[in-house]
C-alpha cells in the first residue's frame, strides 16, 4: 500500500465524521447546485473523494439513481455503505486513487468537495484533467479551500484557489457558470474558507 493510501485509510481507521475538518452534516452548496441543472433522476453522477459523506445520503433520498462515490480509503467507502444499509446496494462504490481512476463510462455530473486541492504537482493536475476531459458529459463542481483558507489539510500540503484561478483551469474542456466563496465550520467550530465553481462541459 503507498504512503498515501496508507495516511487516508489511517484517518479513516482512527477518526470519527466529528474528529475531522472537512464533515458536512448537510452539503447544501452541493445539494444546490446539483438540484439547479434540473437534471432527470436517471443523470449519472459521482462524488470524488465522497469518503463517508452524506451528499450520497441525500441525493438518494430525492430518488436519483445513478449514483457513484469515488475515494482513495476503502475504510471510508465501507463507513458509509455501514451508515447506508441496504441502501448502499443503490451505489456504484469504488476504491482509487483519482490520478490512477479509469472510467469505463461517463458522467453527466462531475462532483469534487475537498479532494481536487490535494493534487499539488502539475503532473497531479494534468492527469486529472485528462480523466474530466475523458468522463464528463456534462457539468463539473469542484469545492476547494480558497486563497483565504487553510494551506494545509488532515496534515498534507494542499494548493489553494480563487474561483478565477479554478476558471482557468478547466477551460480547456468547461466554461464557468459560477463561482462563490462560503465559510465552511468545522466540527471543531474553527472556519474554513472555501471556493466553489460550477462549470458546463464546451459543446
Amino acid at each position: 500500500m503507498d504512503e498515501y493510501k496508507q495516511h487516508w485509510e489511517t484517518v479513516y481507521q482512527t477518526k470519527q465524521a466529528n474528529e475531522v475538518s472537512w464533515t458536512q452534516e448537510t452539503p447544501q452548496t452541493s445539494l444546490d447546485f446539483i438540484r439547479s441543472l434540473n437534471l432527470p433522476k436517471s443523470a449519472s453522477i459521482i462524488d470524488i473523494g465522497g469518503g463517508d459523506s452524506k451528499l450520497v445520503d441525500f441525493l438518494l433520498d430525492e430518488g436519483y439513481e445513478n449514483l457513484t462515490v469515488l475515494d482513495i480509503s476503502a475504510t471510508a467507502l465501507e463507513r458509509a455503505k455501514a451508515r447506508l444499509g441496504e441502501r448502499a446496494e443503490k451505489v456504484n462504490w469504488i476504491v482509487a486513487d483519482i490520478t490512477d481512476f479509469k472510467p469505463d463510462t461517463s458522467y453527466d455530473v462531475w462532483h469534487d468537495r475537498a479532494a481536487f486541492h490535494f493534487l499539488t504537482e502539475n503532473e497531479q493536475i494534468e492527469k486529472y484533467l485528462n480523466i474530466v476531459h475523458a468522463a464528463v458529459t456534462g457539468f463539473l463542481l469542484i469545492g476547494t479551500v480558497s486563497e483565504d483558507g487553510p494551506k494545509k489539510c488532515s496534515g498534507l500540503e494542499i494548493k489553494q484557489y480563487s474561483g478565477t484561478s479554478l476558471e482557468n483551469v478547466f477551460k480547456r474542456d468547461f466554461t464557468k457558470i459560477a463561482c462563490k466563496t462560503e465559510d465552511h465550520i468545522t466540527p471543531f467550530n474553527t472556519i474554513q474558507n472555501f471556493t466553489f465553481c460550477s462549470l458546463k462541459r464546451n459543446e
